[in-house]
Protein backbone atom coordinates (compact mmCIF):
# COMPACT_ATOMS: atom_id res chain seq x y z
CA UNK A 1 0.00 0.00 0.00
CA UNK A 2 1.20 3.28 -0.87
CA UNK A 3 -0.04 6.95 0.47
CA UNK A 4 0.17 10.83 -0.88
CA UNK A 5 3.07 11.75 0.33
CA UNK A 6 2.84 15.51 -1.11
CA UNK A 7 0.30 17.49 -2.79
CA UNK A 8 2.17 20.27 -5.17
CA UNK A 9 1.04 23.30 -6.68
CA UNK A 10 2.72 25.57 -9.07
CA UNK A 11 1.05 29.14 -10.57
CA UNK A 12 2.55 28.40 -14.33
CA UNK A 13 1.96 31.62 -16.63
CA UNK A 14 3.15 31.78 -20.73
CA UNK A 15 3.31 35.31 -22.20
CA UNK A 16 1.17 34.64 -24.81
CA UNK A 17 -0.04 38.19 -24.40
CA UNK A 18 2.82 39.52 -26.25
CA UNK A 19 2.14 37.72 -29.64
CA UNK A 20 -1.70 37.86 -29.22
CA UNK A 21 -1.85 34.46 -29.84
CA UNK A 22 -5.41 32.95 -27.97
CA UNK A 23 -6.76 36.21 -28.54
CA UNK A 24 -10.63 36.96 -28.68
CA UNK A 25 -13.45 39.49 -28.41
CA UNK A 26 -13.71 39.13 -24.78
CA UNK A 27 -10.63 38.45 -23.91
CA UNK A 28 -8.06 40.74 -25.67
CA UNK A 29 -4.04 39.87 -24.46
CA UNK A 30 -4.44 36.59 -22.60
CA UNK A 31 -1.67 34.64 -21.16
CA UNK A 32 -2.22 30.79 -21.39
CA UNK A 33 -1.68 29.82 -17.87
CA UNK A 34 -2.14 26.71 -15.56
CA UNK A 35 -2.72 26.70 -12.07
CA UNK A 36 -1.01 22.99 -11.30
CA UNK A 37 -1.40 20.18 -9.33
CA UNK A 38 1.43 17.50 -8.54
CA UNK A 39 0.53 14.22 -6.81
CA UNK A 40 3.18 13.00 -5.30
CA UNK A 41 3.40 9.27 -3.52
CA UNK A 42 5.72 6.91 -2.03
CA UNK A 43 5.25 4.23 -3.96
CA UNK A 44 8.83 2.42 -5.38
CA UNK A 45 7.58 3.51 -8.95
CA UNK A 46 8.59 7.00 -9.32
CA UNK A 47 5.27 7.76 -10.39
CA UNK A 48 2.88 11.29 -9.73
CA UNK A 49 0.03 12.19 -11.07
CA UNK A 50 -0.49 15.51 -12.83
CA UNK A 51 -3.09 17.73 -13.51
CA UNK A 52 -4.57 21.19 -13.85
CA UNK A 53 -6.67 24.43 -14.59
CA UNK A 54 -6.75 26.68 -17.58
CA UNK A 55 -6.62 30.23 -17.31
CA UNK A 56 -6.47 33.47 -18.94
CA UNK A 57 -3.03 34.39 -16.13
CA UNK A 58 -4.89 36.62 -13.77
CA UNK A 59 -7.21 34.87 -11.33
CA UNK A 60 -4.62 31.78 -11.49
CA UNK A 61 -3.64 32.30 -7.92
CA UNK A 62 -7.28 31.98 -7.23
CA UNK A 63 -7.06 28.73 -8.92
CA UNK A 64 -4.44 27.63 -7.05
CA UNK A 65 -5.44 28.68 -3.59
CA UNK A 66 -8.58 26.00 -4.45
CA UNK A 67 -5.58 23.39 -5.22
CA UNK A 68 -3.89 24.04 -1.56
CA UNK A 69 -7.40 23.74 0.19
CA UNK A 70 -7.65 20.37 -1.49
CA UNK A 71 -4.35 19.09 -0.19
CA UNK A 72 -5.87 18.31 3.97
CA UNK A 73 -8.54 15.53 1.73
CA UNK A 74 -5.43 13.85 -0.32
CA UNK A 75 -2.07 13.63 1.85
CA UNK A 76 -1.74 10.65 3.69
CA UNK A 77 -4.32 9.13 1.68
CA UNK A 78 -3.50 5.83 0.63
CA UNK A 79 -3.35 5.63 -3.18
CA UNK A 80 -5.11 2.56 -4.03
CA UNK A 81 -8.16 2.72 -2.50
CA UNK A 82 -8.56 5.80 -4.01
CA UNK A 83 -7.46 5.00 -7.47
CA UNK A 84 -9.36 1.54 -7.08
CA UNK A 85 -12.79 3.25 -6.98
CA UNK A 86 -12.96 6.87 -8.68
CA UNK A 87 -16.61 6.77 -8.57
CA UNK A 88 -16.45 7.28 -4.88
CA UNK A 89 -13.86 8.86 -4.95
CA UNK A 90 -14.97 11.77 -7.02
CA UNK A 91 -17.93 11.72 -5.19
CA UNK A 92 -16.49 12.09 -1.46
CA UNK A 93 -14.67 15.53 -2.91
CA UNK A 94 -17.53 16.60 -5.04
CA UNK A 95 -20.14 16.60 -2.17
CA UNK A 96 -17.94 17.40 0.80
CA UNK A 97 -20.15 19.48 3.17
CA UNK A 98 -17.69 22.59 3.43
CA UNK A 99 -16.35 22.28 -0.01
CA UNK A 100 -19.95 21.98 -1.92
CA UNK A 101 -21.34 25.30 -0.36
CA UNK A 102 -18.61 26.60 -2.08
CA UNK A 103 -20.40 25.71 -5.30
CA UNK A 104 -22.24 23.62 -5.32
CA UNK A 105 -20.77 21.89 -8.15
CA UNK A 106 -19.52 24.89 -10.23
CA UNK A 107 -16.64 27.80 -9.77
CA UNK A 108 -13.46 27.73 -8.73
CA UNK A 109 -13.72 25.01 -6.58
CA UNK A 110 -15.09 22.59 -8.74
CA UNK A 111 -12.39 23.26 -11.54
CA UNK A 112 -9.94 22.61 -8.47
CA UNK A 113 -11.65 19.26 -7.61
CA UNK A 114 -11.54 18.46 -11.49
CA UNK A 115 -7.63 18.87 -11.63
CA UNK A 116 -7.25 16.59 -8.80
CA UNK A 117 -9.43 14.10 -10.57
CA UNK A 118 -7.63 14.30 -13.64
CA UNK A 119 -4.33 14.01 -11.62
CA UNK A 120 -5.57 11.15 -9.97
CA UNK A 121 -6.41 9.66 -13.30
CA UNK A 122 -3.14 10.46 -14.72
CA UNK A 123 -1.17 8.46 -12.15
CA UNK A 124 -3.67 5.58 -12.66
CA UNK A 125 -2.66 4.69 -16.06
CA UNK A 126 0.84 4.89 -15.42
CA UNK A 127 0.31 2.73 -12.92
CA UNK A 128 -1.18 0.58 -15.42
CA UNK A 129 1.18 1.13 -17.99
CA UNK A 130 -1.79 2.28 -20.59
CA UNK A 131 -2.44 5.35 -21.67
CA UNK A 132 -5.34 7.17 -20.43
CA UNK A 133 -7.49 6.60 -23.37
CA UNK A 134 -6.71 2.96 -23.79
CA UNK A 135 -7.49 2.15 -19.49
CA UNK A 136 -10.83 4.10 -19.79
CA UNK A 137 -12.22 1.63 -23.01
CA UNK A 138 -10.93 -1.49 -21.15
CA UNK A 139 -13.37 -0.77 -18.53
CA UNK A 140 -16.84 -2.86 -18.66
CA UNK A 141 -19.37 -0.89 -19.37
CA UNK A 142 -21.07 -1.95 -15.32
CA UNK A 143 -17.23 0.10 -14.30
CA UNK A 144 -17.74 2.71 -16.37
CA UNK A 145 -21.39 3.83 -15.28
CA UNK A 146 -20.12 3.18 -11.92
CA UNK A 147 -17.81 6.27 -12.40
CA UNK A 148 -20.47 8.63 -12.96
CA UNK A 149 -22.80 10.57 -10.43
CA UNK A 150 -26.11 10.40 -11.75
CA UNK A 151 -28.21 12.67 -9.05
CA UNK A 152 -29.88 15.31 -10.85
CA UNK A 153 -29.23 13.30 -14.15
CA UNK A 154 -32.38 10.73 -14.39
CA UNK A 155 -34.96 12.57 -15.84
CA UNK A 156 -32.56 12.51 -19.11
CA UNK A 157 -30.20 9.56 -18.42
CA UNK A 158 -30.63 6.50 -15.85
CA UNK A 159 -27.58 4.18 -15.35
CA UNK A 160 -29.61 1.46 -17.51
CA UNK A 161 -30.01 3.70 -20.20
CA UNK A 162 -25.98 4.38 -19.63
CA UNK A 163 -25.84 0.72 -19.57
CA UNK A 164 -27.30 0.05 -22.24
CA UNK A 165 -25.47 2.79 -24.75
CA UNK A 166 -21.96 1.39 -23.47
CA UNK A 167 -22.62 -2.56 -24.03
CA UNK A 168 -23.76 -1.51 -27.83
CA UNK A 169 -20.47 -0.29 -28.33
CA UNK A 170 -18.69 -3.45 -26.81
CA UNK A 171 -18.78 -5.39 -29.67
CA UNK A 172 -16.40 -2.97 -32.20
CA UNK A 173 -14.20 -1.89 -29.40
CA UNK A 174 -11.29 -3.62 -30.71
CA UNK A 175 -11.45 -3.13 -34.80
CA UNK A 176 -12.13 1.31 -33.41
CA UNK A 177 -9.05 1.25 -31.60
CA UNK A 178 -7.01 -0.58 -34.55
CA UNK A 179 -8.68 2.16 -36.48
CA UNK A 180 -7.28 5.05 -34.19
CA UNK A 181 -4.18 3.67 -34.14
CA UNK A 182 -3.79 3.58 -37.50
CA UNK A 183 -5.78 6.53 -38.60
CA UNK A 184 -5.88 9.17 -35.49
CA UNK A 185 -8.76 11.31 -34.79
CA UNK A 186 -9.94 14.13 -36.77
CA UNK A 187 -8.73 17.61 -35.89
CA UNK A 188 -9.84 21.22 -36.59
CA UNK A 189 -7.44 24.09 -35.95
CA UNK A 190 -8.05 27.68 -34.37
CA UNK A 191 -4.37 28.96 -34.91
CA UNK A 192 -5.36 31.13 -38.25
CA UNK A 193 -8.59 32.80 -36.41
CA UNK A 194 -6.88 34.81 -33.48
CA UNK A 195 -8.58 37.77 -33.59
CA UNK A 196 -5.60 40.13 -32.57
CA UNK A 197 -3.85 38.93 -36.25
CA UNK A 198 -3.36 40.95 -39.47
CA UNK A 199 -5.36 40.14 -42.37
CA UNK A 200 -2.09 38.90 -44.01
CA UNK A 201 -1.03 36.29 -40.93
CA UNK A 202 -4.72 35.40 -41.66
CA UNK A 203 -4.64 34.02 -44.66
CA UNK A 204 -1.54 32.70 -44.67
CA UNK A 205 -1.78 30.90 -41.79
CA UNK A 206 -5.63 29.48 -43.40
CA UNK A 207 -3.17 28.80 -46.29
CA UNK A 208 -0.98 26.65 -44.34
CA UNK A 209 -4.16 24.65 -42.37
CA UNK A 210 -5.20 23.12 -45.29
CA UNK A 211 -2.08 22.10 -46.77
CA UNK A 212 -1.20 20.13 -43.37
CA UNK A 213 -4.42 18.38 -43.81
CA UNK A 214 -7.20 20.44 -41.72
CA UNK A 215 -10.43 20.20 -43.06
CA UNK A 216 -11.61 23.17 -41.30
CA UNK A 217 -10.68 26.60 -39.20
CA UNK A 218 -12.36 28.64 -36.70
CA UNK A 219 -11.98 32.49 -36.82
CA UNK A 220 -12.81 34.16 -33.84
CA UNK A 221 -15.59 37.18 -34.40
CA UNK A 222 -17.72 39.90 -32.55
CA UNK A 223 -15.71 43.15 -32.11
CA UNK A 224 -16.84 44.31 -35.47
CA UNK A 225 -19.39 43.39 -37.89
CA UNK A 226 -17.40 44.96 -40.91
CA UNK A 227 -14.33 43.30 -39.63
CA UNK A 228 -16.13 40.08 -39.24
CA UNK A 229 -17.39 40.18 -42.83
CA UNK A 230 -13.87 41.01 -44.39
CA UNK A 231 -12.17 38.55 -42.27
CA UNK A 232 -14.80 35.73 -43.07
CA UNK A 233 -14.21 36.29 -46.55
CA UNK A 234 -10.74 36.39 -46.43
CA UNK A 235 -10.38 33.13 -45.02
CA UNK A 236 -13.07 31.60 -47.31
CA UNK A 237 -10.88 33.07 -50.48
CA UNK A 238 -7.96 31.37 -48.45
CA UNK A 239 -9.22 27.89 -47.90
CA UNK A 240 -11.15 26.95 -50.78
CA UNK A 241 -14.79 25.56 -51.01
CA UNK A 242 -14.01 22.10 -49.98
CA UNK A 243 -12.62 23.25 -46.17
CA UNK A 244 -15.21 24.13 -43.26
CA UNK A 245 -15.16 27.21 -41.64
CA UNK A 246 -16.87 27.96 -38.23
CA UNK A 247 -16.69 31.06 -36.08
CA UNK A 248 -16.71 31.35 -32.48
CA UNK A 249 -18.32 35.19 -30.37
CA UNK A 250 -16.87 34.10 -27.10
CA UNK A 251 -20.01 34.91 -25.41
CA UNK A 252 -20.07 38.76 -26.74
CA UNK A 253 -23.24 39.03 -28.08
CA UNK A 254 -26.77 39.29 -26.48
CA UNK A 255 -29.51 37.27 -28.00
CA UNK A 256 -30.92 39.56 -30.41
CA UNK A 257 -27.55 41.03 -31.27
CA UNK A 258 -26.42 37.23 -31.64
CA UNK A 259 -29.08 36.46 -34.27
CA UNK A 260 -28.62 40.13 -35.94
CA UNK A 261 -24.97 39.83 -36.44
CA UNK A 262 -24.74 36.19 -37.21
CA UNK A 263 -27.75 36.70 -40.44
CA UNK A 264 -25.10 40.11 -41.33
CA UNK A 265 -22.76 37.26 -41.65
CA UNK A 266 -24.75 36.28 -44.73
CA UNK A 267 -23.01 32.76 -44.64
CA UNK A 268 -25.39 29.64 -43.99
CA UNK A 269 -22.51 27.44 -45.21
CA UNK A 270 -20.99 28.30 -41.54
CA UNK A 271 -19.76 24.71 -39.94
CA UNK A 272 -21.01 26.46 -36.63
CA UNK A 273 -21.16 29.54 -34.34
CA UNK A 274 -19.86 29.06 -31.14
CA UNK A 275 -21.23 30.67 -27.57
CA UNK A 276 -22.95 33.27 -29.14
CA UNK A 277 -24.07 34.49 -26.26
CA UNK A 278 -22.91 33.62 -22.21
CA UNK A 279 -22.46 30.50 -21.30
CA UNK A 280 -25.36 30.45 -18.20
CA UNK A 281 -27.90 31.24 -20.81
CA UNK A 282 -29.43 28.08 -22.23
CA UNK A 283 -33.14 29.22 -23.16
CA UNK A 284 -30.87 31.74 -25.10
CA UNK A 285 -29.00 29.78 -27.07
CA UNK A 286 -32.49 27.60 -27.99
CA UNK A 287 -33.80 30.92 -29.35
CA UNK A 288 -30.71 31.92 -31.30
CA UNK A 289 -30.20 28.26 -32.94
CA UNK A 290 -34.40 28.29 -33.82
CA UNK A 291 -33.90 31.60 -35.38
CA UNK A 292 -30.11 31.11 -36.99
CA UNK A 293 -30.75 27.74 -39.00
CA UNK A 294 -29.63 25.54 -40.59
CA UNK A 295 -26.07 27.00 -38.74
CA UNK A 296 -25.50 25.47 -35.84
CA UNK A 297 -24.86 26.42 -32.31
CA UNK A 298 -21.76 25.19 -30.94
CA UNK A 299 -20.99 25.46 -27.10
CA UNK A 300 -19.87 23.73 -23.71
CA UNK A 301 -16.66 24.94 -22.89
CA UNK A 302 -18.13 27.50 -20.41
CA UNK A 303 -20.54 24.98 -18.81
CA UNK A 304 -20.10 24.60 -15.33
CA UNK A 305 -20.97 20.80 -15.12
CA UNK A 306 -23.30 18.26 -16.31
CA UNK A 307 -26.34 19.56 -14.88
CA UNK A 308 -26.30 22.32 -17.63
CA UNK A 309 -24.97 20.00 -19.98
CA UNK A 310 -28.47 18.27 -19.66
CA UNK A 311 -29.94 21.44 -19.86
CA UNK A 312 -28.69 22.75 -22.53
CA UNK A 313 -29.40 18.81 -24.42
CA UNK A 314 -33.32 19.04 -23.12
CA UNK A 315 -33.96 22.29 -25.07
CA UNK A 316 -31.60 21.54 -28.13
CA UNK A 317 -29.97 24.79 -27.27
CA UNK A 318 -26.81 23.10 -28.84
CA UNK A 319 -25.97 20.77 -32.03
CA UNK A 320 -22.21 20.71 -31.33
CA UNK A 321 -21.32 20.05 -27.58
CA UNK A 322 -18.07 21.03 -26.63
CA UNK A 323 -17.02 19.13 -23.73
CA UNK A 324 -13.63 20.80 -21.78
CA UNK A 325 -11.12 18.61 -19.99
CA UNK A 326 -10.77 21.34 -16.68
CA UNK A 327 -13.86 23.02 -16.70
CA UNK A 328 -16.06 20.15 -15.14
CA UNK A 329 -14.81 18.03 -12.60
CA UNK A 330 -12.34 15.99 -14.54
CA UNK A 331 -13.01 12.95 -16.46
CA UNK A 332 -16.17 11.35 -14.38
CA UNK A 333 -18.21 14.58 -14.89
CA UNK A 334 -16.72 14.13 -18.68
CA UNK A 335 -17.76 10.31 -19.13
CA UNK A 336 -21.26 11.66 -17.77
CA UNK A 337 -21.30 14.30 -20.82
CA UNK A 338 -20.15 11.61 -23.44
CA UNK A 339 -23.42 9.39 -21.95
CA UNK A 340 -25.55 12.45 -22.18
CA UNK A 341 -24.69 13.34 -25.84
CA UNK A 342 -24.63 9.76 -26.76
CA UNK A 343 -28.30 9.65 -26.08
CA UNK A 344 -29.49 12.49 -27.72
CA UNK A 345 -27.62 12.08 -30.83
CA UNK A 346 -25.77 15.36 -30.48
CA UNK A 347 -22.23 14.96 -31.79
CA UNK A 348 -18.81 16.22 -29.32
CA UNK A 349 -16.67 18.74 -30.43
CA UNK A 350 -14.08 19.59 -27.46
CA UNK A 351 -12.79 22.74 -26.54
CA UNK A 352 -8.96 22.92 -26.82
CA UNK A 353 -7.88 26.30 -27.13
CA UNK A 354 -5.48 26.46 -24.13
CA UNK A 355 -2.03 25.11 -22.49
CA UNK A 356 -2.28 21.15 -22.11
CA UNK A 357 -5.83 21.26 -23.77
CA UNK A 358 -5.15 19.98 -26.86
CA UNK A 359 -3.35 16.90 -24.72
CA UNK A 360 -5.66 16.40 -21.88
CA UNK A 361 -8.95 16.05 -24.27
CA UNK A 362 -7.42 13.61 -27.11
CA UNK A 363 -8.10 10.94 -24.50
CA UNK A 364 -11.48 12.05 -24.23
CA UNK A 365 -12.83 11.78 -27.74
CA UNK A 366 -10.77 8.59 -28.24
CA UNK A 367 -12.40 6.83 -25.66
CA UNK A 368 -15.92 8.03 -26.45
CA UNK A 369 -15.13 6.87 -30.37
CA UNK A 370 -13.81 3.53 -29.12
CA UNK A 371 -16.60 2.72 -26.12
CA UNK A 372 -19.44 5.33 -26.04
CA UNK A 373 -20.42 6.68 -29.10
CA UNK A 374 -18.71 4.43 -32.04
CA UNK A 375 -18.19 7.03 -34.34
CA UNK A 376 -16.18 9.72 -35.41
CA UNK A 377 -18.79 11.20 -37.84
CA UNK A 378 -19.50 14.84 -37.47
CA UNK A 379 -16.84 14.97 -35.01
CA UNK A 380 -13.51 17.05 -34.31
CA UNK A 381 -10.93 17.71 -31.92
CA UNK A 382 -9.51 21.93 -31.88
CA UNK A 383 -6.14 22.14 -32.41
CA UNK A 384 -4.15 25.07 -31.19
CA UNK A 385 -0.59 25.19 -32.46
CA UNK A 386 0.61 27.03 -29.26
CA UNK A 387 2.94 25.24 -26.14
CA UNK A 388 3.05 21.77 -26.67
CA UNK A 389 6.49 21.70 -26.80
CA UNK A 390 5.83 22.25 -22.64
CA UNK A 391 4.53 18.75 -22.19
CA UNK A 392 6.03 15.79 -22.07
CA UNK A 393 3.97 14.28 -23.62
CA UNK A 394 2.88 16.86 -26.30
CA UNK A 395 0.02 15.52 -29.30
CA UNK A 396 1.17 14.60 -32.63
CA UNK A 397 -0.91 15.67 -35.64
CA UNK A 398 -0.54 14.12 -38.67
CA UNK A 399 -3.10 15.12 -41.99
CA UNK A 400 -4.95 16.84 -40.04
CA UNK A 401 -5.45 13.87 -37.44
CA UNK A 402 -4.78 13.75 -33.51
CA UNK A 403 -2.41 10.37 -33.65
CA UNK A 404 -3.36 7.96 -30.79
CA UNK A 405 -1.54 8.27 -27.57
CA UNK A 406 0.79 5.36 -27.06
CA UNK A 407 2.36 6.72 -23.64
CA UNK A 408 1.02 5.96 -20.19
CA UNK A 409 -0.81 8.71 -18.64
CA UNK A 410 -3.25 11.21 -19.40
CA UNK A 411 -0.70 13.39 -21.12
CA UNK A 412 -1.30 16.39 -18.47
CA UNK A 413 2.36 16.30 -17.34
CA UNK A 414 4.50 19.13 -17.98
CA UNK A 415 7.88 19.41 -18.41
CA UNK A 416 9.73 20.28 -14.96
CA UNK A 417 12.14 22.63 -16.97
CA UNK A 418 9.19 24.44 -18.24
CA UNK A 419 7.48 24.54 -14.87
CA UNK A 420 10.59 26.49 -13.58
CA UNK A 421 11.01 28.89 -16.19
CA UNK A 422 6.91 29.60 -16.64
CA UNK A 423 6.40 29.58 -12.86
CA UNK A 424 5.22 33.18 -12.00
CA UNK A 425 5.99 35.76 -11.25
CA UNK A 426 9.94 34.34 -10.69
CA UNK A 427 10.42 32.26 -13.69
CA UNK A 428 13.03 33.21 -15.73
CA UNK A 429 10.79 33.91 -18.85
CA UNK A 430 8.88 36.65 -16.21
CA UNK A 431 12.26 38.27 -15.29
CA UNK A 432 12.86 41.77 -17.27
CA UNK A 433 15.43 39.71 -18.93
CA UNK A 434 13.03 37.04 -20.00
CA UNK A 435 10.95 39.60 -21.06
CA UNK A 436 12.98 41.61 -23.20
CA UNK A 437 14.14 38.35 -25.22
CA UNK A 438 10.44 37.51 -25.46
CA UNK A 439 9.58 40.44 -27.26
Amino acid sequence: MSSIRAVLTQDIRFPTSRSLDGSDAMNTDPDYSAAYVVLETDADDGHSGHGFVFTIGRGNDVVIAALDVLRAHLIDRDVEPLLDDMGSTWRELVHDSPLRWLGPEKGVMHMAIGAVINALWDLAAKRAGEPLWMLLSAMSPAQLVDLVDFRYLSDALTPQEALAILEDQVPGRRQRQEQLLDRGYPAYTTSPGWLGYDDAKLQRLCREAVTDGFRQVKLKVGADLDDDIRRLRLARDAVGPEISVAVDANQRWDVDEAIRWIRALGDDALAWVEEPTSPDDILGHATIARAIAPVRVASGEHAANRVVFKQFLQADALQVMQIDTVRVAGVNENVANLLLAAKFGVPVCPHAGGVGLCEAVQHLSMFDYVAVSGTTQGRMIEYVDHLHEHFVTPTVLTDGCYQAPLTPGASTEMLAVSRREHHYPDGSVWSPQGVTQEV
